[in-house]
């Protein structure tokens, strides 16, 4: 680890400080299947599930749905191990799912208990222009302990996100985002069985500390679905056989995310700024969603498995991993070794034979750090991290809390080749 990740421990966190940081709730495991049965308000839709997150309640008023966001500091665990003093909504971050129909009239009153001011832009949302959240712009700014009203009416279905446009790069960096579904009115293109709404963020974390640094623009250490770095990260449960929706949203500060999923090809079949027609969906393997867009696929989870989803930058599936390093592959480390003894007891050189076995090392880490931590998997480590999930296809999807693994049929399974069978496809491993 690159000992520069160290500097600075223990310095005071600044004035970013709220009254009474909330505590992130994740839903329990047993509520999935159930919340992904439900039919929403629009005849023939599912609810969508925010993995490890929340759906804005609403309150009726006459004709109007009412909703309610509270802008205020949270603490929240990215995975066991670490925990950060964070910005959300409602007690957590990402804020809750805003999920409605076409056509709804809605009200929001947005609550600021942050120590500034605040905004609320409803992104890729067609609004009025006084609205639209964008302070000093088109409104006043909502200070601290104020509560504004938003009213508009949701027009166009589509997949869109919420955050601040007020000192974005602070508030945002902190996580206050979220993601916005507005279900057509009347049901489009095949019905799916499940839809899941998925937030990829950034985040630099030094090891040690417990506020994100809000001031950084390239070295990026938590990478996260729905604020949840691997293995905190719920699995995403589904039925053999169903056509499964996944909304991709991406506020991060500066990078892209080429999502790839295993086992499967998906239809990217809308974008923020609406659907997409049947005759212009492309297949992919990989779909890229790109700062400050959504993406959504759709697909037929026909092969059961246990299949990673993940991105594919691959430092964003690690999690605090240090940089700053010269390169130890294939270098003769024992000079290096002995001569550290006598000063570290029981130093070791890493990296000299790549990274994966790091992950098994039960070393010394700072408090509050997540570097290169294996997850245990059924035929031993998972070394990945970071922004990555698992997708469990299964027969009987409502019966599973998404703790179990996926049994491989016999023959099925990749495995060490017997020496009868290299001889008799003649390949010789000492050739």
């Amino acid at each position: 680890m690159d000992r520069r990740e160290f500097i600075g421990i223990g310095v005071a966190a600044g004035a970013l400080v709220a009254a009474q940081p909330a505590r992130a709730q994740s839903p329990a495991p047993g509520e999935r299947a159930a919340r992904s049965q439900k039919t929403f308000a629009a005849p023939g839709q599912v609810a969508v599930v925010t993995p490890n997150g929340s759906t804005l309640p609403w309150r009726r008023s006459g004709n109007v749905k009412v909703g309610h966001l509270i802008a205020q500091e949270v603490e929240h665990e990215f995975a066991p191990g670490l925990e950060a003093t964070c910005w959300g909504y409602n007690g957590g971050t990402p804020g809750p799912t805003i999920e409605a129909v076409e056509g709804d009239r809605v009200r929001m009153y947005v609550t600021n208990r942050l120590p500034e001011a605040t905004t609320v832009h409803w992104h890729g949302v067609l609004v009025p222009s006084g609205m639209d959240g964008v302070g000093g712009l088109t409104q006043r700014p909502i200070a601290p302990g104020e509560t504004f009203k938003y009213e508009f009416t949701f027009n166009r279905a589509g997949t869109y996100m919420y955050h601040p446009h007020y000192d974005e790069m602070t508030q945002m960096a902190l996580g206050m985002m979220g993601m916005i579904v507005v279900h057509p009115r009347a049901p489009r293109g095949p019905r799916v069985d499940r839809d899941f709404a998925l937030m990829t963020h950034e985040w630099k974390i030094r090891p040690g500390m417990r506020r994100p640094d809000p001031n950084e623009m390239s070295d990026f250490n938590v990478l996260t679905f729905n604020s949840k770095s691997f293995p905190a990260t719920e699995p995403l449960v589904v039925g053999r056989g169903e056509r499964v929706r996944i909304r991709f949203g991406n506020l991060s500060a500066m990078d892209h995310h080429p999502i790839h999923m295993h086992g499967y090809y998906a239809m990217v079949t809308a974008t923020d700024g609406g659907a997409i027609p049947p005759a212009a969906q492309v297949p992919e393997t990989t779909v890229l969603v790109p700062v400050g867009t959504t993406r959504t696929v759709e697909f037929v989870a026909d092969e059961p498995g246990d299949w990673a989803m993940h991105c594919h930058m691959t430092h964003h599936i690690m999690t605090q991993m240090g940089h700053g390093i010269p390169v130890m592959v294939g270098a003769d480390h024992r000079r290096i070794d002995r001569s550290m003894h006598g000063v570290v007891p029981g130093y070791m050189t890493m990296g000299h034979d790549g990274m994966g076995a790091m992950a098994k090392m039960n070393m010394a880490m700072p408090r509050n750090s997540l570097p290169m931590r294996a997850t245990k998997g059924p035929h031993g480590s998972i070394d990945m991290g970071g922004m990555f999930t698992i997708i469990k296809v299964r027969d009987n999807p409502d019966t599973e809390d998404g703790s179990g693994w996926y049994q491989a049929p016999p023959g099925t399974q990749a495995d060490v080749a017997s020496a009868a069978e290299l001889q008799a496809d003649g390949i010789d491993p000492n050739a």
